[in-house]
């Protein structure tokens, strides 16, 4: 549902939420402390976690169901725990599903621009608030140098996995 709907909507959705605590924690203290969450990161953060989250969950949740259930029968039965099963099995088995989860986050998220320019903190820009920022103003010159870093930024990263996974075929 996250990765469906815009991040306009999703940080609204943040956005009231982190303002009532702000306001409740002010009426609690009887002064105001300022909007404390409203504009923080972690507000920033917990957005981008509830619009991305089904994009890695499905990555990840792909790799682990190539795991059979035999191989964690096995380890339990060599006296494993279910953290060293984890970290034994589990883990060295999805690695390449949890590095392309990773990796598709972290390009999902560079690219997220309604989320940041409605959550992010005074003074916080990101390459997209910056392309933003110049192509509204006209700057066209001076958005390209972001948007060929975003363009950079999202590619070296995918070539290094489908690299990897050249590799490991």
């Amino acid at each position: 549902m996250g990765y469906a709907l815009p991040g306009a909507v999703i940080a609204v959705g943040v956005l009231v939420p982190l303002a009532w605590l702000d306001h409740a924690a002010a009426w609690t203290l009887g002064q105001s402390a300022g909007l404390v969450l409203t504009g923080s990161t972690a507000g920033l953060l917990f957005a981008y976690v509830a619009r991305f989250l089904s994009v890695s969950f499905q990555t990840v949740e792909a790799s682990l169901t190539k795991i059979p259930a035999s191989l964690d029968d096995a380890a339990r039965s060599l006296g494993a725990s279910v953290g060293g099963t984890l970290c034994r099995v589990h883990l060295p088995l999805m690695r390449g599903g949890v590095l392309t989860a990773v990796i598709l986050v972290f390009v999902e998220t560079m690219k997220e621009m309604p989320a940041t320019l409605l959550l992010r903190p005074l003074g916080f820009n990101t390459l997209a608030v910056a392309v933003s920022e110049r192509t509204s103003e006209s700057l066209w010159a001076d958005a390209a140098a972001p948007a060929l870093a975003i363009v950079a930024a999202g590619l070296v990263p995918v070539l290094l996995v489908v690299r990897l996974s050249a590799k490991r075929s």
